[in-house]
């Protein structure tokens, strides 16, 4: 279990807002646990807030989420830690800032799914992080890969599965402790480049921060027979840690249980009011989440989606099977828009995707009107609720909701083919890998 939440605030100074206008935060209110101590000031204070990227935008926009990692693992100060679980990290320029943080003393622990050797064995930033901090797991610094074709955390008799996390921890950087940045990015070029990504910061929360390192324990002792479904809860956050394990069905599927937890129309001020649901999506083939999206339409809601792969009768082994696709386009009204965009006309590059993984809901949820949102490495799909190892975060906080339904709407705005999706793209017959 988590120890008991200490803040680490450091103190304000007069330049915060004009830095954090500059780093692209919004800062989320109520983000510290309680208990605040004071730290010396550095030259600016980090707050918990969205980063977005844009593909389509200059480069320092395509990197915002890169530049901030590699802000906070360049002010990481000797005896400070760094961990990190990832699923691929084709990055050189990070491996080796990594390699130099722990050279002046920083313990830096990675743990990365075995595909991201495997699959570009000729890429040198998993050898420049091998060679610097070893591969021994009892060190303060190390490198470690799951196994192959398998999570760290998956249990063998489910078959194939992969870890799939995209989650960092610094104990301590400049303006901050305790900073836990959740992400839907891979490190490599086309996250940049082709892929609309996301990054939630989550800074001087001990309670969110104990909570992944205590994951990121797990899945570096890898011991999938004792694995449990968890989740952690430290206001306005909410952490939940994958595979769902022991579980079948919706009523143990995350996702479908939130759902399931909306109102689509109801009463506020003597106004009839309609609960919005909007989801941005890579991979989306789980049937049941699918169903009740498509119910929560019928029952009312407003429900918007972009997204990149479902399956479909015409990805299915016998070709007759109707999927997700055929489900999310049975209900009137409901268009839902596809991003898979070959925008060079080139199959031997990235196709331009909405990669993100988020749900933003604004109206009745769980009895109360709010507008609440969860976004991470959690795709909807059969794998990353049973068998992948994933990390998802709930954001309690109207601002920070507000941020994600403006990223959302320039993603709709951006999405090719759109609402003309009937195509082997959006279908599941081609995919794009998750560079």
């Amino acid at each position: 279990m988590p120890r008991p939440a200490l803040s680490r605030t450091v103190g304000t100074i007069a330049a915060t807002a004009a830095v954090l206008l500059t780093a692209g935060f919004t800062p989320v209110h109520g983000s510290s646990s309680a208990g605040p101590r004071v730290a010396a000031a550095p030259a600016a204070v980090e707050q918990s807030g969205a980063l977005f990227n844009n593909p389509l935008g200059t480069a320092e926009e395509q990197q915002r989420i890169r530049t901030k990692i590699l802000q906070y693992v360049g002010t990481s100060p000797a005896g400070a830690s760094i961990k990190v679980a990832l699923y691929h990290f084709w990055d050189q320029e990070v491996g080796q800032a990594l390699a130099d943080a722990h050279a002046r003393g920083v313990g830096v622990q990675l743990v990365l799914d075995e595909s991201t050797v495997s699959a570009r064995p000729s890429d040198p930033t998993y050898g420049i992080l091998r060679t610097s901090l070893g591969g021994d797991t009892s060190q303060p610094s190390f490198v470690t890969l799951c196994p192959a074709g398998k999570s760290c955390l998956g249990r063998p008799e489910f078959g194939a599965s992969i870890n799939h996390n995209k989650f960092w921890l610094f104990s301590q950087v400049d303006g901050a402790a305790d900073v836990t940045l959740q992400t839907s990015t891979n490190m490599s070029p086309s996250s940049y480049s082709a892929f609309w990504n996301d990054a939630f910061v989550v800074a001087n929360n001990t309670g969110i921060y104990n909570a992944y390192a205590s994951y990121f324990t797990d899945l570096v002792r890898q011991d999938a027979e004792n694995w449990r479904y968890r989740s952690s809860t430290w206001s306005p956050y909410k952490a939940y840690f994958f595979p769902y394990y022991p579980g079948t069905g919706n009523t143990t599927d995350t996702i479908w249980n939130t759902l399931d937890n909306v109102t689509c129309t109801y009463t506020q001020d003597g106004a009839a009011k309609t609960t919005k649901v909007r989801v941005a999506m890579f991979k989306f083939t789980r049937q049941g989440v699918a169903d009740k999206l498509v119910a929560l339409k019928k029952a009312g809601c407003s429900v918007e989606l972009v997204y990149t792969e479902t399956d479909s009768k015409a990805s299915s082994a016998d070709g007759q099977t109707p999927g997700t696709w055929e489900t999310l386009h049975s209900a009137t009204g409901f268009a839902p828009l596809c991003y898979h965009h070959d925008h060079d006309s080139n199959a031997a590059t990235s196709a331009r995707v909405i990669h993100s993984k988020y749900l933003l809901i604004d109206g009745k949820y769980d009895g109360t009107v709010n507008k609440v949102l969860w976004t991470g490495s959690h795709n909807y799909s059969g794998p990353a609720l049973r068998e992948n190892d994933e990390a998802l975060l709930k954001v309690d906080d109207s601002t920070q909701h507000d941020l994600y339904v403006a990223h959302f709407n320039s993603v709709k705005a951006a999405a090719v083919p759109g609402t003309a999706d009937n195509v082997p793209q959006c279908k599941g017959v081609l995919t794009q890998p998750e560079g």
